[in-house]
């Protein structure tokens, strides 16, 4: 049944083989005739003639083929090289000029001026549709999401199949799968009829939309290059779909060269994830025969193919045997708590870079001049002997005025004297301590830049490596130690110092200067001149070309912490110089004014060392200086006519802040002003205000020149001084939203969550720069996706000095194309900075890495956030914009902390107002939840030596819980979304467990519980009663001479007692006069502000019996009632109280004139003294009329100021109290001394409540006695024969510094404490197992038993969670990794084990 028409054509051997199976099948009756037909005509259909159109060319249109009025856009063919700055620059300008475009927009790697011959035909109704997709603001199609999402849709559904595991069909067939263009249909493009994949004879065809061209369009490149996942190429053996897109492209491929009326032109079409590699010239004829579906195609040796007869069922039952049977062994015995945790799932939304993959940019070539000094030495040798009285530095006092004019010819000589005196007066001629290339260190304060100068100067001349660090001020400065390492590390024995600055340098009894914590042992020398001797006339420093030496060592602070060297030979500091000056375009005898620190970064490589290259003239402005009058580095400009200023943005920020309208400034001598910190992203609010207010005083645009750098890479980037005012700098509005995807997509200006981003430059001359990747192998971004800058050039820094592991990662970096293959053969070097090539190869920076934070897969930026902060109004609510803004982990994942220092007269209110508005405007623009809020008080932030804040420091501090914030706003159910999932008890061990003979890590439940409440003694009458008031009734009763509390005073003795009806018959005198006196109502709140004592227990039924709410209140210390009376105060004002009962010497107190001054008398409620009572009865008891309300309030004032209150029912109090006495097994006939505080928690409720209930009595002993006698409460529980008591660590504190050295004459007394069964420390705190010990051992003699001792544990929620008993198991001590404590699981180490960890005390729980 063969077609005679086929005979003709010129069918690819794979179609012919097809159509041989289609006969067979029709011949064995498998199909019907009409489906033969329908499938051969899928077959053929794109090989059939067409009509020629108007142009010529012979067009096929089928279903797949594009739409007629689909406008074409292809990526140009470039490949992977080097692109030069200067030709892309010029191709942009041309464009723009043709198209009438701005300058600047985003266009990566599309070309919309196509040759002719290469677009499609453009309609008048896809003209329209293009032009009303400009008009709506989008620059370019690739911005679009609808694309992507028509790409996502189609993987997923693609993914869909391939998981498919259903049981092929049975049915006898042929297995060659069919290469049509019909499998490859994307969903939901077209009508789901059954010829949708038929032959379109006509020109009409099926009508689509525009939007469904652009998605097919964007579709058929995927299915022709199979290169959106990697796992098109390496799984076609596997599915039959992911093999099929190179099936397609080798049927299209041949297709092409074997027709003469060819198809369109797919291949033209170049995915976006294609590589740009160059294809070998014999890839498309020397082709192996491809791999269909589960059968292999073979051939015979006419070359005819003939398909394998294998039933499909076979081939897949083949397929499920090679899978493995079960997992690794290993997986067994891994801790499940990865799995308890919600995954993350990925947005399938979210942005991704579509672009081409980008080029390396190449700067211009670095000119040679023939007057540049072959080294920076031979150029200060040469200005010092021929212009020696040129002036070279000028440095400024506190009051703006010139304090000294250092000349060339200075800096010559005292350069070449400071060399002489390092390398011969420093040891002895035969054991110098300083030969060349040694370090040493540079220690000069930033308001003495000559005697740095010389000193540097001087190192380089004697071959010396000088390391410029900061002034220590103190022992303890943040971040000394981590310097102290570096200098360790790099060997320094000698440090470089002026004499003023030796002077201030702290210094011991003796007059000496102590070593500073973590630095080494140094031989302080000062480099003055009247300290230094004169060089004979015959020694002359030695100045060779510059080399591959180190020039000098600068430190950088990691995100860390940690301080590392940068080390910078002698050719890369001559090239970078040159590189400056020829960027910049220096020349002789320019003046410069220089704000920034001389000691590294851009002040050093512009103020000290370029400048003396160009023998330019240097004005520094010290920091001391910029404190007192920001503006005086404009006023040096206007001064000294100077040409070009090194600022930051914050400099220019604080002369707008200090500027009123100065007439006699003028900014026109200015033709560069380098913005150091134009990195930041933030920099351009500055710049453009600065702009604006002193565009008047004859600054330029063109002037503002912002510039990236970092210690490793030098100057990365700088804008170059032009003299077009028209062209306007580069800038572009981004989506914050993609950003932290790392996706560049432009956005609108008007809407909130966007970041302009101003262009810092061109790249530097001689280097080559791109962006790869943040994280994994170091593969080039695309045009559209965020990346680390990487420079190659000569000017840059080699190594991490000693740490060649860490050199190896950022200094040796070979960035690699998509296709694996490096782009070149010299290393990179990681800039740290984060950001992409622009178009015209303009750099754009949008953030660095150290300050980058990774929450849930998202990437946020310090600076953004620290930017939001400080837009929240007021603006001026944190003190000197002081905020710093780092993350943690917890879970796995970061959580975002921000700290911010408020302004000192700030009020509770306003702190709450202004965290909750940065807190809503941070999910609003960013998108992420903030963890922890905390606001200190102002100037207490570690701080640089420049002022800014120490952001490692702070970090330190947080996370060691030494920060003491003032006001801390804690949000983790907003930010901590992956909290682990509820764990379940697992069934019988698994057969994997007992083949090995081990049981599963990690399944056990973390839960405990006490004793059930319920399983108490049947003679326990207590129980009977809801209420305490009812238990005191029930016990005055039954039992009215039971002694319930004696309370001893200093000495010893009984100071007071209360038995059971006398504490009844007090409580009613107190409830008659709250009602007859206070006129108070049941409900009301009652303050009781008393010492510890017997008045505050009566106080206390007092009020349950009269219906009030009693909360205690400790007393105000008489000696320090400024401080201690507004806590007092703050507590009656938050608890609201009514009234407030107190003792008579207490009220006097309160009406004192000293009390006065702190707190108004006229604000506090109604005071009542309790030392009169009336002897009158209560006409009835109040008796509450449910459990679950209000017994008293528990409040507790924190170490940082925190005021917290907790409720307590009358329940809750019932079985708080019944729970202690089943732990601790009290009855009356027990005796128990307590020495706590009796106003909150655990001590409240022992001091108090847990007698009446329980009916023992209780010894009280109060705190404040220990301090006239120490041995008050050891004595006691040995007289009264105690066996239980209760006391606070204060107290064990006191004891044992006060005792430590008198227990031989305690135990002459008769001090025995071998009767003590427990000893129980009540805190709410980590066990303090020093503490614990020492205070065991020092009284062991004296009989305490070290097992006695144990610890309780509450909270403010649960005020006693774990509570040592008498019949519990004696308290443990277990060792825990503090690794594993920081993962937030605990593994249990031996005593022995090395490595960090901590002890905790184990104790039942109650």
């Amino acid at each position: 049944m063969a077609d005679r028409s086929l005979e003709g054509m010129a069918l690819p051997l794979e179609v012919r083989a097809r159509l041989a199976e289609l006969e067979l099948e029709l011949s064995e009756g498998d199909i019907t005739q009409k489906g033969y037909e329908k499938k051969r005509s899928k077959l053929i259909g794109a090989y059939l003639p067409q009509p020629p159109t108007a142009n010529g060319a012979a067009v096929v249109r089928c279903r797949l083929q594009h739409s007629e009025g689909a406008t074409r856009r292809t990526f140009r063919p470039a490949h992977i090289g080097v692109c030069d700055v200067r030709e892309a620059a010029a191709r942009e300008r041309a464009a723009s000029a043709a198209g009438n475009r701005p300058l600047f927009y985003f266009r990566f790697g599309v070309d919309q001026a196509l040759p002719q011959e290469r677009r499609a035909p453009v309609t008048p109704s896809s003209a329209s549709r293009y032009h009303r997709r400009r008009s709506s603001g989008s620059r370019d199609e690739r911005y679009r999401s609808d694309v992507h999402t028509e790409a996502v849709q189609a993987a997923l559904a693609k993914h869909k199949e391939r998981k498919m595991a259903v049981p092929m069909p049975s049915k006898r067939r042929s297995l060659v799968v069919q290469t049509s263009m019909d499998a490859y249909t994307p969903p939901d493009t077209s009508s789901g009829s059954e010829d949708e994949g038929s032959v379109q004879g006509d020109s009409q065809g099926t009508p689509t939309s525009s939007q469904g061209s652009i998605n097919m369009e964007h579709w058929i490149s995927q299915a022709i290059h199979g290169s959106t996942t990697s796992t098109t190429s390496s799984s076609s053996t596997q599915s039959g779909g992911s093999g099929a897109a190179h099936r397609l492209a080798d049927v299209m491929a041949q297709t092409h060269i074997e027709n003469h009326s060819a198809p369109p032109d797919v291949t033209t079409y170049t995915s976006e994830h294609s590589i740009q590699v160059e294809r070998p010239q014999g890839s498309t004829t020397s082709r192996t025969a491809p791999k269909y579906g589960n059968a292999e195609l073979m051939e015979t040796g006419d070359g005819v193919p003939v398909s394998s007869r294998v039933s499909a069922k076979i081939q897949q039952l083949v397929n499920t045997l090679k899978r493995p049977k079960r997992p690794p062994l290993r997986e067994f015995f891994v801790d499940d708590f990865e799995e308890l945790l919600e995954v993350q799932q990925p947005d399938p939304n979210q942005p991704k870079p579509e672009g081409a993959q980008m080029l390396a940019m190449r700067g211009e070539q670095l000119g040679v001049v023939t007057n540049w000094p072959p080294s920076l030495e031979a150029a200060l040798q040469r200005w010092g002997t021929i212009s020696p009285k040129a002036p070279c530095l000028t440095t400024m006092d506190t009051n703006g005025k010139p304090l000294y004019i250092l000349t060339y010819g200075k800096l010559w000589t005292r350069s070449m004297k400071v060399a002489y005196n390092i390398l011969h007066k420093l040891g002895t001629k035969q054991e110098p301590m300083v030969r060349p290339g040694d370090r040493v260190a540079l220690v000069f304060p930033n308001n003495d830049p000559a005697a740095f100068m010389v000193a540097f100067y001087g190192c380089l001349l004697a071959e010396v490596v000088p390391v410029p660090i900061e002034v220590p001020l103190t022992r303890k400065d943040a971040g000394s130690q981590q310097i102290g390492f570096l200098l360790g590390s790099c060997g320094v024995t000698v440090a470089l110092t002026s004499d003023a600055c030796h002077k201030g340098l702290p210094k011991s009894p003796t007059g000496e200067i102590p070593q500073f914590k973590g630095w080494p042992k140094l031989l302080w020398f000062v480099t003055e001149s009247k300290h230094l001797s004169k060089p004979p006339r015959d020694w002359f420093p030695h100045i060779k070309d510059a080399n591959n030496d180190t020039a000098y060592i600068e430190y950088k602070t990691c995100k860390d912490g940690s301080v590392l060297g940068v080390t910078v030979t002698r050719i890369a500091l001559l090239t970078h110089c040159q590189a400056l000056t020829q960027a910049c375009g220096y020349t002789e005898a320019e003046t410069i004014v220089n704000v920034l620190d001389f000691k590294k970064d851009v002040g050093l490589w512009h103020g000290i060392l370029t400048s003396v290259m160009n023998m330019m003239h240097v004005i520094s402005i010290p920091y001391s200086l910029m404190k007192v009058n920001p503006l005086s580095w404009i006023q040096k400009v206007c001064q000294y006519k100077a040409k070009v200023a090194c600022v930051k943005s914050r400099d220019m920020h604080w002369a707008l802040v200090a500027h009123r309208d100065q007439r006699d400034v003028n900014l026109s001598s200015l033709r560069m002003l380098i913005v150091a910190d134009g990195a930041n992203p933030w920099s351009i609010s500055s710049c453009d205000a600065f702009l604006n207010v002193f565009q008047s005083k004859g600054l330029r645009q063109e002037v503002i020149c912002p510039c990236a750098s970092s210690p490793e890479a030098l100057t990365v980037a700088i804008r170059r001084p032009t003299d077009d005012s028209n062209q306007p700098p580069g800038r572009g509005v981004l989506s914050m939203h993609g950003l932290t995807y790392g996706v560049i997509r432009v956005d609108s200006e008007e809407k909130l969550s966007v970041l302009t981003v101003q262009d810092v430059g061109l790249v530097m001359p001689g280097a080559i720069m791109c962006s790869v990747k943040p994280d994994g192998i170091p593969q080039l971004c695309r045009t559209d996706e965020i990346g680390e800058l990487c420079v190659c050039a000569v000017a840059t820094g080699t190594s991490y000095y000693g740490l060649s592991g860490m050199t190896k990662n950022t200094f040796e970096v070979f960035p690699m194309t998509s296709s694996g293959a490096p782009i070149s053969e010299y290393p990179f070097i990681r800039t740290g900075l984060l950001g992409f090539v622009g178009p015209g190869g303009l750099v754009f920076v949008v953030g660095k890495m150290d300050g980058l934070m990774v929450v849930s897969g998202r990437r946020h930026n310090a600076d953004d956030i620290v930017a939001t902060a400080l837009a929240v109004e007021p603006m001026k609510f944190v003190y000197r914009g002081r905020i710093a803004v780092f993350s943690v982990t917890v879970l796995h994942d970061e959580r975002i902390v921000i700290v911010a220092e408020q302004r000192p007269d700030s009020t509770e209110e306003d702190s709450f107002q202004w965290m909750s508005r940065v807190l809503q405007a941070i999910d609003s623009i960013h998108q992420v939840g903030v963890y922890c809020l905390a606001l200190v008080p102002a100037n207490t932030l570690p701080k640089t030596p420049l002022g800014g804040i120490h952001l490692s420091e702070t970090k330190q501090l947080f996370l060691e819980g030494s920060l003491h914030p003032c006001n801390v706003l804690m949000c983790p159910h907003t930010c901590v979304t992956n909290l682990p999932k509820p764990r379940q008890k697992q069934p019988e061990i698994g057969p994997a467990s007992v083949m090995v003979g081990n049981l599963v890590s990690g399944k056990r439940i973390a839960q405990a519980s006490g004793r059930d409440l319920g399983q108490i003694e049947d003679n326990d009458q207590a129980r009977k009663f809801l209420f305490l008031s009812e238990v005191l009734q029930w016990r005055a009763q039954t039992t009215p001479d039971h002694v319930l509390y004696t309370l001893l005073n200093c000495r010893g003795t009984i100071a007071n007692s209360l038995t059971c009806v006398q504490l009844h018959k007090r409580a009613e005198k107190i409830a008659v006069m709250l009602m007859e006196r206070g006129h108070l109502q049941d409900g009301d709140h009652v303050a009781l502000v008393y010492p510890p004592g017997i008045d505050l227990i009566a106080a206390f039924y007092g009020c349950l019996y009269a219906g009030c709410v009693p909360i205690t209140v400790r007393p105000p210390h008489p000696q320090n009632i400024a401080t201690t009376l507004p806590t007092v105060k703050m507590i009656v004002e938050v608890s609201r109280s009514a009234c407030l009962m107190t003792t008579q010497l207490i009220c006097k107190l309160l009406r004192s004139r000293e009390a006065a001054a702190a707190v108004d008398v006229r604000t506090w409620p109604l005071i009542l003294d309790t030392d009169d009572l009336p002897k009158k009865r209560p006409a009835q008891i109040y008796k509450p009329s449910n459990p679950d309300t209000l017994a008293y309030l528990d409040f507790s004032v924190s170490t940082t100021g925190m005021l917290a209150g907790v409720k307590m029912s009358h329940a809750a109090t019932s079985a708080f109290c019944r729970s202690i006495k089943l732990q601790c097994e009290l009855y009356p006939s027990r005796e128990v001394a307590i020495c706590l505080d009796p106003y909150c928690g655990l001590g409240f409720v022992l001091w108090c409540l847990c007698s009446v209930y329980s009916g023992h009595q209780s010894i009280l002993i109060p705190p404040s006695e220990l301090e006239t006698n120490p041995a008050l409460w050891l004595l006691a529980v040995s007289q009264y024969k105690v066996r239980d008591t209760f006391c606070s660590y204060s107290v064990m504190e006191l004891c044992t510094k006060g005792l430590g050295s008198q227990t031989e004459s305690l135990k002459a007394r008769g001090l025995d404490l071998s009767r003590v069964r427990t000893c129980v420390v009540v805190a709410e705190e980590r066990p303090r197992i020093a503490l614990t010990q020492s205070f065991s051992k020092l009284f062991k003699d004296l009989g305490l038993h070290p097992r006695a001792v144990s610890t309780s544990f509450g909270c403010r929620v649960n005020l006693a969670i774990c509570l040592q008993g008498t019949s519990g198991p004696d308290p443990t001590t277990v060792y825990v990794d503090m690794r594993a404590l920081r993962h937030d699981s605990s593994t249990s180490l031996n005593a022995s084990n090395g490595g960090p960890g901590c002890q905790w005390t184990a104790a039942p729980f109650c």
